[in-house]
């Protein structure tokens, strides 16, 4: 397996958080498990293998160009076949710069992007097949975003001010009054939630306890400090609350986790 990151260009920064290229030359079956990040992401599948993601305890084959929303729980995928794999990771708040629904509808499933963008999206795909070069496949990405972004300009200033608000709130992981956020950026406590939920499918308190969690991940996977470290590290006031907000995401505690990281997760984490 390998997973390589792109960074994109000036004007895309605010929005993309990076693009990836995931390859897998084996096409030995396996099954993993995606954990909650807080980005939404676009995916364009290029090899001849496929994914398939649990819907309901089934496995489900999932589209060959992916969107994927708000993850707030364990998903099982499992792989089939060799894989290659574009990926765009957008900023939480930036995806709902690029698309028309609230974001929310998408939480939990993995949506067909080309049945929610039509045609430019399918076309854009039908180029990258034709292409093995990685920087034209990024520079096809990038051309078609920032189309995409022209066209959407009037969402900018809700857009930024979630930005804002997020970052305040990443500032200080252990700051869960909604009032005292509210106050600091003009705007009532009701309106902040409803802002927050419609660009980005999370609620503020739900950002806060995924943005914890990804950076926990980060530290255990160091594997240098006790867990009771890592949750006060992470904005936790005790241990028992950071593992329960951990199985809640991952469905293990922290210690199994660590004893059983996947080749999937270990290749996001790093």
């Amino acid at each position: 397996m390998e997973f390589k990151h792109f960074l994109p260009s000036d004007i895309l920064k605010p929005y993309v958080r990076h693009y990836y290229i995931f390859e897998s030359d084996s096409s030995a079956e396996f099954e993993d498990a995606v954990f909650p990040s807080g980005d939404m992401e676009a995916i364009f599948n290029l090899g001849e293998g496929t994914w398939e993601s649990s819907v309901e305890n089934k496995f489900i084959k999932t589209p060959k160009i992916e969107l994927w929303g708000q993850v707030t729980k364990p998903l099982a995928i499992r792989s089939k076949g060799k894989h290659t794999m574009l990926g765009i990771k957008f900023f939480t708040h930036s995806a709902s710069y690029f698309f028309n629904d609230e974001i929310g509808v998408f939480n939990d499933q993995i949506s067909d992007l080309g049945d929610l963008m039509g045609s430019p999206v399918r076309i854009l795909h039908a180029q990258l097949l034709e292409t093995k070069d990685q920087d034209k496949r990024i520079a096809l990405i990038e051309t078609f975003l920032l189309k995409k972004l022209i066209d959407n300009e009037k969402k900018s200033f809700k857009v930024d001010k979630v930005a804002n608000i997020l970052t305040s709130i990443k500032k200080n992981p252990a700051e869960n009054n909604l009032s005292n956020i509210a106050s600091k950026h003009g705007i009532t406590p009701r309106y902040l939630h409803k802002l927050i939920y419609q660009h980005t499918g999370l609620s503020p308190s739900s950002f806060n306890k995924i943005n914890r969690f990804q950076f926990s991940l980060k530290l255990i996977a160091k594997n240098n400090q006790p867990f009771t470290s890592i949750a006060y590290d992470c904005g936790y006031f005790d241990q028992s609350h950071f593992i329960r907000d951990f199985k809640s995401f991952t469905g293990v505690t922290p210690s199994v986790y660590m004893d059983n990281i996947t080749p999937v997760n270990r290749l996001l984490i790093q």
